[in-house]
């Protein structure tokens, strides 16, 4: 087994790229460009998700395929338990391992669109730990990420409940993890130090998107429970219609971002790049990466 960890040492600081598989041709020729300008910063690896509600499967591994084979660089694969049986999932980890696919970053998943909440199919697995459980028994060859949230998940009861999930998943067999995305890096180390304390002493990864347009994270953020510092909403609000003047705000937030969480013992950075280059490799740039 090859373990995600490996990437995180203390003489090395992780850095990957999460993708989302395009619905157009242009799209994916797109992608291809936009990766090819971000692949100056050497990445030690590339992930790509599903589709909402876990559709998409085939497209996520054509794209993923595609990256490693155009720029060599080691890639992973989201996996979720959305309307698969173990049976599907065997198939799909099968058809991971002929395209060589090196690494999985394994979910419960989302609802499918219009369900209020996450049901397992009949033959199915229910929670993230029994997925990671299921990859190491059959295919122990995987590096595994998993999941985490500095501002707890949106259907955890409460922090410690949360803590326990992640805490289950890291035990079944999980290399890493790999955290929501967050705009408060105290909320990142608050995070880790409660982890230390729960016993999970693997790399916890930062996940950073770098805001390019107000309205657009508000959105995101509004999905996924993350909250944004009411300064940077301030200063964003200023010229809410000038796109170069919140670009430039986003990006010099984000790099001040990444230098903090380096520099304060972060093990590496997991950019969310929303399939463009252009904010993460100005991020990078000035956070002399």
């Amino acid at each position: 087994m090859v373990s995600l960890a490996q990437y995180y040492t203390s003489e090395h600081k992780g850095l990957s790229f999460e993708l989302f598989p395009p619905k157009t041709e242009k799209g994916e020729a797109a992608l291809m460009r936009h990766m090819d300008a971000l692949m100056q910063f050497a990445p030690d690896y590339v992930t790509c998700t599903y589709g909402a509600g876990g559709s998409t499967q085939s497209k996520t591994m054509d794209v993923i395929t595609a990256v490693k084979e155009a720029f060599n660089v080691p890639v992973a694969s989201h996996l979720t338990c959305v309307g698969s049986t173990a049976d599907d999932l065997r198939r799909y980890l099968q058809n991971a391992i002929q395209k060589e696919i090196d690494f999985l970053v394994a979910l419960r998943g989302d609802p499918p669109q219009g369900d209020e909440k996450f049901e397992a199919v009949a033959g199915g697995f229910s929670y993230a730990n029994e997925l990671v459980e299921f990859i190491r028994a059959q295919f122990p060859n995987f590096g595994i990420a998993v999941a985490g949230y500095p501002e707890v998940h949106q259907e955890a009861p409460s922090a410690e409940v949360d803590l326990d999930n992640l805490k289950r998943k890291v035990d079944a067999g999980a290399d890493i993890v790999i955290t929501q995305l967050f705009y408060k890096n105290t909320d990142y180390f608050d995070f880790c130090d409660r982890c230390v304390k729960a016993g999970i002493t693997i790399p916890v990864v930062p996940g950073v998107l770098p805001v390019t347009n107000l309205a657009q994270i508000q959105r995101i953020t509004s999905l996924c429970g993350s909250s944004l510092p009411q300064d940077f909403v301030t200063k964003l609000s200023q010229r809410e219609d000038d796109t170069q003047w919140q670009f430039e705000v986003g990006v010099e937030f984000a790099a001040a971002q990444v230098q903090d969480l380096i520099a304060s013992g972060a093990p590496g950075v997991h950019f969310y790049v929303l399939n463009k280059s252009q904010a993460t490799r100005r991020v990078l740039e000035a956070a002399g990466w």
